[in-house]
């Protein structure tokens, strides 16, 4: 992949996230509720996405590695582009739940592909371009929401919704520009032979203690990513921040890590990838250990540009490492799973952290999430460590 297409896919990556953002954050929880939805409704139609993709990207990730890469990167394309165009006929709880898990197929299919396309096309520069990518789809995650808040203020839900269409459609149109985002793959194969093929990836994949080991880094660091997006804002309205100050809390975490992912994506191609990833996890798990002690607005800044940090160290190190563990054939399969995992840390960080605080109050709750990305830092350095050299997937 040249430089110009590298650019395009980085823009793509960008556009489908200012579409996706800008229809589920602030537009969703507000356009549910305008439908009747009490707030665990809300909780349930938010996560209805993020299930897409666990039960989806393994599967769709090995099978990346078999069919037509391309093709199926234009199915999660497709899946940005044209369900925003729906919401607006959305008149009831139901249906905005399944069309919430149809739109999940966008991230579902298209996220891990993209990655993988990355990962493969740089073998010798994978955690800078990895990095860059992954900062690209998150700069349109900051401008999502913005517009999004904007727009449902000023002009209401259908506008917003048709807005992220517009925007999923130009990401369609530029990923028509790419000439060939990765190598073509024959697929003269019969429907029972890319079962039996998808079948046998993923036992493959699930066998591999490498890139389950890595997987679960970024489901523990989504963990505490979930419960800082949940309880950060509750924690700092009671002790008295206003919804301003709590909007820069997580404007600050999200700068911290867009600026970042490059620049360490660069320092792990040059120093290795696993220490990268104990110390971002130990900073994740530090950050959140130490919010119930702070109640002073300063610091709490200077904790959420820490724990952006950390995200952008684990995030940026642990694709590129999945795909140096994985054979040139299989890297869809290791992005695959690692999107499965982390899926399944995001969806239950929050819930788990819920739960805690409801019991034990914020300084035990955050105390115990801040832990978990701890243990498994010393987990992964430990075992990982161990394995000298990793076999190959």
């Amino acid at each position: 992949m040249k430089s110009r297409e590298f650019v395009l896919l980085c823009l793509v990556g960008c556009l489908c996230f200012v579409s996706y953002d800008l229809v589920r954050r602030p537009a969703l929880a507000l356009f549910a509720e305008s439908l009747g939805a009490t707030p665990s409704q809300v909780g349930i139609i938010i996560a209805l996405s993020t299930l897409t993709g666990v039960m989806l990207k393994l599967p769709i990730g090995v099978a990346s590695d078999i069919l037509d890469r391309r093709k199926l990167m234009i199915l999660g394309l497709l899946a940005f582009a044209f369900p925003p165009f729906v919401y607006p006929w959305i008149t009831d709880l139901a249906m905005l739940g399944a069309l919430r898990f149809c739109h999940g197929l966008a991230t579902a299919v298209f996220t891990p592909l993209a990655l993988a396309v990355v990962a493969e096309t740089y073998a010798v520069r994978r955690g800078e371009a990895l990095g860059w990518y992954t900062s690209a789809t998150q700069g349109g995650g900051l401008l999502g929401p913005s517009l999004g808040g904007v727009l449902v203020y000023a002009v209401g839900f259908g506008p917003t919704f048709v807005t992220a269409g517009l925007f999923g459609l130009i990401s369609l149109a530029v990923f028509f520009l790419i000439r060939q985002p990765s190598p073509p793959v024959s697929s003269s194969k019969s429907a029972e032979q890319v079962f039996h093929e998808v079948r046998d990836g993923i036992r493959a994949v699930l066998r591999h203690r490498g890139i389950l080991l890595t997987s679960m880094t970024e489901a523990a660091k989504m963990m505490a990513n979930g419960t800082l997006m949940a309880f950060l804002p509750l924690y700092g309205v009671a002790i008295g921040l206003n919804a301003a100050q709590v909007g820069l809390l997580f404007g600050v975490q999200a700068l911290t890590s867009f600026v970042s992912k490059p620049i360490m994506g660069r320092v792990s191609d040059q120093v290795g990838r696993i220490p990268l990833i104990v110390c971002g996890l130990c900073l994740c798990g530090g950050t959140i250990l130490f919010i119930p002690a702070v109640s002073t607005f300063a610091l709490l800044l200077l904790l959420a540009a820490g724990f952006g940090f950390g995200e952008a160290v684990v995030t940026s190190s642990s694709a590129a490492l999945i795909a140096d563990l994985a054979r040139e054939k299989a890297i869809g399969a290791g992005m695959g799973l690692r999107g499965t995992i982390m899926d399944m840390g995001h969806a239950g960080g929050p819930l788990l952290a819920g739960v805690l605080i409801d019991q034990i109050g914020y300084g035990g709750g955050f105390g115990v999430m801040g832990t978990i990305p701890l243990l498994a830092a010393a987990t992964f350095g430990v075992l990982m460590m161990g394995l000298r050299r990793p076999a190959m997937l």
